[in-house]
């Protein structure tokens, strides 16, 4: 029995070590040793493979713990209002002004702070415009009570309506994105600097030459971030992932609630 505590015990410790280092393969090796801790969980004691397997598959299928209780009841706004809001204080989110420094540092003027509250979530965005490129960034805050996150995303947005995004969003998207929106999704672990040679990347990737670049007033920004949300909302109720409850509000079908599932084992297949 000692044995066997001890072998638990030996790769929970190797699963956390792998977790300090900040490399795919080692983030994946860490994922292993979850599955494998939760294996002998189940099997060590009963000596049986099938108890084994069923522990650790549990990782699988707990998602569907905060689709039912959370996401079923959620009701989303068909369109987001976006207005003027003040910075969340330092004990919510204590970076935000030394991520303004860094941002500011590469030549990005900040542009506005703006919010928009529904449900039990909470959004905080300071947008950011350069003008040498037309690169815009944007740094959102999600506070949802029991947790609060923040991510960045560098916007470029092309004379055809195509927009390259580059974002270190941590965790599995539950939305479709329109098709003219390009995604490319880096670690949260990446410096701003190289998130911002990422994006250079993107546009190279896909062949956008500068004279295909929208050329934009600041003042803009906030206009088309508010239609670019309510253009997803619109992809997503005809994709089928989302349904009207009225006029103002939206909520996951059930092929939304296992897209999200999907999602979420995508990437920790891929994590």
């Amino acid at each position: 029995m000692l044995s066997s505590i001890l072998l638990v015990l030996g790769i929970a410790v190797l699963g956390m070590a792998f977790r300090t280092f900040d490399q795919p393969v080692a983030q994946r090796l860490s994922v292993l040793c979850v599955l494998v801790v939760s294996f002998l969980i189940g099997y060590l004691p009963s000596g049986s493979w099938v108890a084994g397997l069923a522990i650790a598959s549990l990782w699988i299928f707990l998602p569907w713990l905060e689709i039912l209780t959370k996401i079923r009841t959620l009701r989303m706004p068909v369109e987001r209002e976006l207005e003027h809001k003040s910075p969340p204080g330092r004990d919510l989110f204590p970076n935000l002004d030394d991520l303004t420094e860094e941002i500011e540092q590469v030549g990005f003027e900040l542009i506005t702070d703006l919010g928009c509250d529904w449900d039990a979530q909470r959004q905080f965005l300071r947008l950011f415009h350069r003008s040498s490129d037309q690169t815009q960034v944007a740094v959102c805050l999600i506070d949802q009570g029991s947790i609060a996150f923040y991510y960045i995303s560098l916007m470029t947005r092309s004379v055809d309506g195509q927009v390259f995004t580059t974002w270190n969003y941590p965790f599995a998207y539950a939305l479709k994105f329109s098709p003219q929106t390009h995604i490319q999704r880096v670690r949260p672990t990446v410096s701003f600097h190289a998130m911002c040679g990422a994006h250079r990347t993107l546009l190279a990737r896909n062949k956008v030459a500068a004279d295909k670049i929208l050329k934009l007033d600041p003042k803009q920004i906030q206009a088309l971030l508010q239609e670019d949300l309510t253009a997803q909302i619109t992809h997503n109720v005809r994709a089928g992932l989302l349904a009207p409850v009225d006029e103002q509000k939206v909520r996951y079908t059930w092929r939304g609630m296992f897209y999200i599932w999907f999602r979420f084992l995508w990437d920790f297949v891929r994590l």
